[in-house]
């Protein structure tokens, strides 16, 4: 890469060449495996913190340790089931996004294995761009959410039908959707259907 477009890239904050050659090169390493496997090693490739859990019981557990490590006090969380696990944990929180939340609880769409992406929709983030959300995501999804590629994650939307504002975000979300914050933290709690 010239040293003009590496300063114009650094202006404009888009990525290097050869970050985005990296995930390409891993993708391929990694064609022959298992989309769990290829999703989590692509995930954490990017700067995503991924943790498996066998159950709801050990989500819990995970979901406690993140919030006490990373000093969250309050988070955005309109799905009901998630705000199930944070009354467990006693952890306030609020339907709407607020200044105070320091974390988003959310769910998402699709995990995208090819190349390590979280689609989300309104259903998931309501009318917020992905872009205000706090620094800390962390989000709860089911190996049954784990597709192949953005194509197959698109014609099971289409099928569905109700899905709008989609959009995906990965482990270096800062440099996909917000390129002012350096310190965004995308935590997955990955479960067992």
């Amino acid at each position: 890469m010239s040293l003009f477009k590496k300063i114009v890239g650094k202006l404009l904050n888009q990525p290097e060449a050869e970050e985005e050659t990296d995930v390409v090169k891993l993708g391929d390493q990694l064609k022959n495996a298992d989309l769990d496997y290829k999703f989590a090693q692509l995930f954490t490739h990017s700067g995503g913190f991924f943790n498996y859990c066998s159950d709801e019981a050990e989500a819990l557990k995970t979901l406690q340790q993140i919030l006490k490590i990373e000093d969250v006090h309050s988070v955005f969380c309109w799905d009901n089931d998630l705000k199930n696990f944070l009354d467990v944990l006693n952890i306030p929180h609020t339907d709407v996004l607020e200044l105070t939340n320091d974390a988003a609880l959310i769910t998402c769409e699709y995990l995208i294995a090819y190349d390590g992406r979280v689609m989300l929709s309104h259903n998931n983030i309501l009318h917020y761009h992905s872009s205000r959300l706090p620094e800390k995501i962390i989000i709860m999804a089911t190996v049954s959410q784990i597709v192949s590629n953005l194509n197959e994650a698109m014609m099971k939307v289409k099928r569905r039908g109700t899905l709008k504002n989609l959009t995906s975000i990965s482990g270096s979300q800062s440099k996909l959707d917000t390129p002012n914050k350096d310190s965004s933290k995308l935590f997955l709690l990955l479960l067992e259907d």
